[in-house]
């Protein structure tokens, strides 16, 4: 409980500049993860799937059904890979510290990168902003500019308070929830190291936590990439 993040503190010989080494490290397995897993669904592809490419191909639907629900499908297809990556990256992320937790002396290298709120609300950050380019590139700078001004201009500051809470509500909901689940299962692993009437006694809760946050992982990732294509749809559609 009392884990610190290992950081490189002014890298670079900058005063200002400090890295979380754990955050860093996560992020890159998280990425590598989806990497590899995209390559084996598009390597000995089928006309009738089996096995991994027939669930690849489920999760492909599954995102198109999110997109569908949101937009037009010759506007929203354009977004299917970026919803496809979110949800990917997001799901194995939250994945990564629910299988264990790995800790060096007293620093904390190994859980889910989106147990850090610094991650989470620059995926949200990210997305806010991509909300904003699509939405001047495919409706030009002049017609987006109105939607902050319609249907009547003294709206325009309670969209500008809208689009700063849509960012911390995005980031801020994914990261509570994947860092509470994390928290319980440390101080159940934390009790089953005390004794072996602890580790009996935690040994089924723990396991049911794990499925719990499991659930709770994949519906955290659906719930990120469906506000994702809501706000995107209020950006590129003309009918929001």
């Amino acid at each position: 409980m009392n884990h610190e993040a290992p950081m490189w503190e002014d890298a670079f010989g900058i005063p200002w500049l400090d890295f979380n080494l754990s955050n860093l490290l996560m992020m890159f397995v998280a990425s590598l993860i989806v990497f590899i897993l995209g390559v084996a669904a598009t390597r000995n592809m089928q006309r009738n799937p089996k096995g991994f490419q027939n669930f690849m191909e489920w999760l492909i639907d599954f995102i198109k059904g999110i997109i569908g629900s949101n937009m037009d499908w010759r506007t929203g297809r354009l977004f299917l890979p970026l919803g496809l990556t979110l949800f990917g990256y997001i799901f194995v992320s939250n994945m990564l510290g629910v299988v264990t937790n790995g800790v060096v002396g007293h620093d904390l290298w190994w859980k889910s990168p989106t147990a850090d709120p610094g991650i989470t609300m620059t995926l949200a950050v990210m997305v806010i902003v991509l909300t904003h380019y699509y939405g001047i590139k495919l409706r030009g700078g002049k017609e987006y500019r109105k939607t902050f001004v319609q249907p009547l201009p003294f709206l325009l500051p309670f969209k500008i308070i809208e689009e700063f809470s849509n960012t911390l509500t995005l980031g801020l909901r994914l990261y509570g929830n994947i860092y509470a689940g994390e928290i319980l299962l440390s101080l159940l692993v934390g009790l089953a190291t005390t004794s072996i009437l602890g580790t009996l006694g935690a040994a089924i809760p723990m396991v049911a936590w794990m499925g719990f946050s499991t659930f709770i992982g994949f519906i955290q990732a659906f719930i990120f990439v469906m506000l994702t294509m809501v706000y995107m749809s209020h950006k590129v559609s003309e009918d929001h």
